[in-house]
């Protein structure tokens, strides 16, 4: 049975973001449940004098899909459209969630060929702001998109990839929602696979030492560090066949770790932290010590993904691999020399380069460092240390994350800045997808 047509609000409360860090007051609201109903609410936007802002999960921490104007909720465009088992070529809607996706792909003996520990995205969501896992030899899942079909500032549809109108394609696979709508994806998914994980304690410095022997040993790699402790914990990945025997966690195991220890026990600390900011260190101290080591495998899915209750402040840098222990060591430096209560770990992790015009990983070889706060507590100080630390390294920041950067800072940091602008000019000359960040990042 056909859907629908487009479902349309007016007067809504106040939209906001996962984090809390971002809201809006959109004019209207519109579902549409196909590319032609994508065209005509743009085309209706452009009529009224309104920006238009397709929104996905909300789970970007930027103001990338803030929408003033017409807010365009791709919910009803998440369907499958075509599966190629043969190619492993996946056409989905750009609203599919990556947390739905993966189950269907793996009935087809499918998978992603690699995601990142969060999955509540969209996928046209995490291909806009290149969403990224870990693993020196993967890139990012745009770096798996093969075609996009876009809605552009006319209301026209466009579908572009290496062959056709290459340079929109190398653009729009990190296009932060500046050059259109997307309404689906074409990604390139790989035979489903198992991964053998393992998570074990390291002492900071001897993992400062090792990193980069680590990062190269295993297929996946990545770590979180509390700054108040000389302890990181790591996560180390081998890639098995799909039919490869699978020992899960145990129901007990993942209900200690994944919810009481890092999610109901974590959520119930920081509120004391909160309120006594003085103990943030023990109770960081104590965080890691009460996480587990794991050895277990299972299907990537369920290995990759990690559930995330408590909300956080998040910003991220995307840094050359050489900088990354130079930058840590600065910033614990400070942080043993400073009062400052960091609550949340960082998070490192590692990606390939890639030829995407505004990707943080354009040909370069990334180590990426997040950092967090819990959001009851302030985190502009912390924040803005880090930012100084990762930017002087020649830091790139993540789309979807906290950053202050605005294009005159930015333009220098990618070689196809220019480009990218100018492509925004040919497809969106009116700005019918600008809003106040990408006014900020790109230029007005």
């Amino acid at each position: 049975m056909a859907r629908a047509g487009p479902r349309r609000r007016v007067g809504l409360v106040t939209w906001q973001n996962w984090a809390g860090t971002e809201r809006a007051d959109p004019a209207r609201v519109v579902s549409p449940s196909s590319t032609q109903e994508v065209c005509d609410a743009v085309r209706a936007a452009v009529r009224d004098g309104l920006g238009v802002k397709a929104v996905g999960a909300g789970h970007s921490f930027s103001g990338a899909a803030v929408a003033p104007g017409v807010q365009l909720l791709p919910d009803r465009l998440d369907a499958v459209h075509e599966v190629d088992r043969a190619s492993g070529l996946v056409r989905v809607g750009a609203g599919m969630p990556l947390h739905r996706l993966t189950p269907l792909l793996a009935e087809h003996g499918l998978a992603l060929e690699i995601l990142g520990d969060i999955d509540r995205q969209t996928v046209g969501g995490a291909v806009s702001t290149g969403t990224h896992g870990s693993g020196e030899r993967f890139g990012s899942i745009s770096t798996q998109v093969r075609a996009l079909e876009l809605v552009l500032g006319d209301g026209s549809v466009v579908t572009c990839s290496p062959t056709q109108r290459p340079e929109l394609f190398a653009a729009a696979r990190v296009g932060i929602g500046a050059l259109g709508v997307m309404t689906s994806v074409t990604l390139q998914c790989v035979p489903l696979y198992a991964l053998h994980a393992v998570d074990a304690k390291m002492p900071m410095e001897q993992l400062l030492e090792e990193v980069d022997e680590l990062a190269a040993a295993n297929d996946h790699f990545e770590l979180f560090w509390f700054p108040h402790t000389s302890t990181a914990l790591t996560r180390r990945f081998e890639r098995l066949p799909g039919d490869a025997p699978l020992r899960p966690m145990s129901t007990l195991a993942r209900l200690l770790d994944d919810e009481i220890a890092t999610n109901v026990g974590l959520e119930a600390l920081l509120r004391v932290g909160t309120r006594v900011p003085r103990l943030v260190p023990g109770i960081t101290s104590l965080v890691t010590r009460a996480i587990s080591a794991r050895d277990f495998t299972d299907l990537a899915p369920q290995v990759f993904a990690s559930r995330r209750d408590v909300r956080f402040r998040e910003g991220e840098y995307f840094v050359p691999r050489d900088a990354l222990v130079p930058a840590l060591r600065e910033l614990w430096r400070w942080v043993e020399e400073h009062d400052e209560p960091v609550s949340f770990p960082f998070e490192i992790r590692f990606v390939r380069s890639d030829d995407i015009w505004l990707s943080p990983a354009h040909e370069r070889e990334s180590a990426v460092v997040a950092f967090h706060q819990y959001h009851r507590m302030p985190h502009e100080r912390w924040f803005s240390v880090c930012e100084d630390v990762l930017g002087a390294a020649g830091g790139r920041p993540h789309w979807g994350k906290m950053h202050r950067l605005d294009a005159s800072a930015l333009r220098p940091l990618y070689p196809r800045f220019g480009d990218a602008l100018a492509m925004r000019d040919e497809v969106d000359p009116g700005r019918v997808f600008a809003n106040p960040y990408l006014e900020r990042v790109l230029g007005p």
